[in-house]
């Protein structure tokens, strides 16, 4: 089976799209989407409605921190509600979290959306894979996976159960991949887009999938992973969308122009 793995969307439906189509050109047969599928980008309520297509076609679809941002928002505006002295609060508090399209994101979704995103599961497996959207040791802390020591704790809690070879993670909006040599003790590898690598399941591997709808690492292309279960190889992919026409529609809908840049960038 090819297992296509997506994260970190961000409401950019031009790579969604991109990073789609191109899986299933390339056999895959089954989807998961590893959480933050909304927040910077223009689309949120067609990327989730693309994304319910997926899950209740029996794919896997995950929560991340950017899912639960919009329960805080609902909260604050709950309090703002009762407090109408205070009606900026709620928006104050995102951008305190780092959020600052969450206030505008949330009135995008339908309420039926949004009870949907925030009863979505942290974590999910299938047979030998692990999948979360940060580390898998405390899901709900949004633990950033950008070392060996990090991926060593996370590989150890997704590890307890035996069957578990391969732990499969987003959020740090780069690609990596880390397997356990002689001993615990951890060695990383960079991956280059379009080859697969060999990842036999004799040993224990741990691989950030990179991000769909924001990269940072300079390069403007998308980024998926296909892990095809029966050579049990992995190949990271990286696509290239009409990145300027995301950031187009950034900036129609009135939100930051920083993340129109960032789309324009890769930074």
């Amino acid at each position: 089976m090819k297992l296509a793995l997506l994260s970190d969307v961000h409401g950019n439906l031009h790579a969604f799209d991109a990073c789609m189509a191109h899986a299933k050109a390339h056999g895959a047969e089954k989807f998961a989407v590893l959480g933050d599928l909304v927040g910077y980008g223009a689309f949120p309520a067609e990327v989730v409605d693309r994304c319910q297509q997926l899950y209740f076609s029996g794919n896997v679809v995950l929560r991340g921190n950017h899912e639960d941002m919009l329960k805080e928002v609902r909260a604050l505006q709950s309090t703002s509600a009762m407090h109408t002295d205070t009606p900026n609060k709620a928006t104050a508090h995102t951008n305190a979290l780092g959020a600052q399209t969450a206030a505008w994101t949330y009135a995008q979704l339908s309420p039926a959306q949004r009870y949907w995103l925030e009863t979505l599961p942290l974590t999910a497996h299938d047979e030998s894979v692990c999948m979360v959207h940060a580390s898998a040791d405390a899901p709900e802390q949004w633990r950033y996976v950008e070392d060996e020591r990090v991926a060593r704790i996370s590989m150890d809690a997704a590890c307890l159960s035996p069957e578990v070879r391969y732990v499969f993670g987003g959020h740090v909006h780069h690609q990596s991949l880390y397997y356990r040599g002689t001993g615990r003790q951890l060695m990383s590898f960079k991956p280059t887009a379009g080859v697969a690598i060999p990842t036999p399941s004799h040993r224990h591997w741990l691989a950030t999938i990179g991000s769909v709808g924001q990269p940072r690492d300079g390069d403007t292309r998308a980024m998926y992973v296909i892990f095809d279960t029966a050579s049990e190889k992995l190949t990271f992919h990286r696509i290239a969308y009409d990145h300027m026409a995301a950031a187009h529609s950034i900036r129609q809908a009135g939100l930051p122009e920083f993340f129109a840049s960032r789309l324009e960038t890769g930074r």
